[in-house]
């Protein structure tokens, strides 16, 4: 299968997703498979992963939904309150849903020091019990925490949610790098090339821009740990699907077709246990 490891799905509601701003109009509408459908099909992907967009239990049953009732919806990033005492009975509960492969949190909107919290740190960990995954999404200042935590909890397969972000716009590379860098040196830890072009100048990006930050995550990772994802609708704020897909293709094609084969599918299968249904 080809997979798209990175997608949302929303009816778009202006409190809950008041971090889609005026200057993303774009994207200030309802979003869901069947708008996604078409556009992977013109790509040449057969399915996708969809991750939690907002903080609720019932965002979390939405995707299930939409998983359960359109077929490349292959896999759930869910959320779940990680820090809640009633964790263990909430992810018992949700273990009936095989359409979950893993949780999230949005901890790009919290301290730096989230990730690394004891608290949060052990209810990472219980995801190990359900051999379920972890999507990383924060800035590179919370790259620090990020680290911690993965040494924290060797059990647990982790991915790193847009490559962390980096100040793309701002040609900033060198910290990023160097987290990324020791990030990578525990096989635990995957990471999307997803979310890039949000990072960039969004009205005048060159592919180029994002080779730099490519080299460090081919280098690293390599092509075994690393995953293509779209962040669509997100994205489209920047750039279309195409455009998106296509700039991933242009830097791993001269990797030869086993890597492309990997970043474009075989790894999100693994990583979340994808199966064709």
């Amino acid at each position: 299968m080809t997979i798209d490891s990175h997608q949302h799905f929303w009816y778009f509601d202006p409190v809950r997703d008041s971090w889609i701003t005026d200057d993303m109009a774009i994207i200030q509408r309802d979003f869901l498979p069947a708008d996604l459908e078409p556009v992977l099909t013109q790509n040449g992907i057969d399915g996708c992963v969809a991750v939690q967009a907002s903080q609720s239990e019932e965002e979390t049953l939405f995707l299930v939904k939409m998983a359960q009732n359109y077929d490349i919806v292959k896999g759930v990033v869910g959320w779940v309150d990680l820090q809640s005492e009633q964790l263990a009975d909430r992810l018992e509960l949700f273990s009936q849903y095989k359409e979950i492969k893993g949780y999230r949190h949005v901890a790009q909107a919290e301290p730096d020091d989230f990730l690394a919290r004891p608290a949060v740190i052990d209810g990472i960990r219980q995801l190990a019990h359900f051999g379920l995954t972890y999507d990383i999404l924060i800035y590179p200042s919370q790259l620090k925490a990020a680290l911690h935590l993965v040494r924290a909890v060797p059990e647990v397969n982790f991915v790193i949610d847009h490559l962390a972000k980096p100040y793309i716009k701002k040609q900033e590379i060198s910290r990023w790098s160097n987290f990324m860098t020791e990030l990578a040196k525990n096989k635990n830890v995957s990471c999307k090339l997803s979310g890039m072009v949000t990072e960039a100048d969004w009205h005048n990006w060159s592919k180029r821009d994002f080779f730099p930050y490519l080299d460090v995550a081919f280098e690293h990772f390599g092509p075994d740990r690393l995953l293509f994802g779209s962040d669509w609708p997100v994205c489209l704020v920047a750039a279309n699907y195409t455009q998106v897909k296509t700039l991933v293709e242009d830097y791993v094609d001269p990797w030869g077709a086993e890597a492309r084969a990997k970043v474009f599918g075989e790894n999100a299968v693994a990583f979340y246990k994808l199966t064709d249904s």
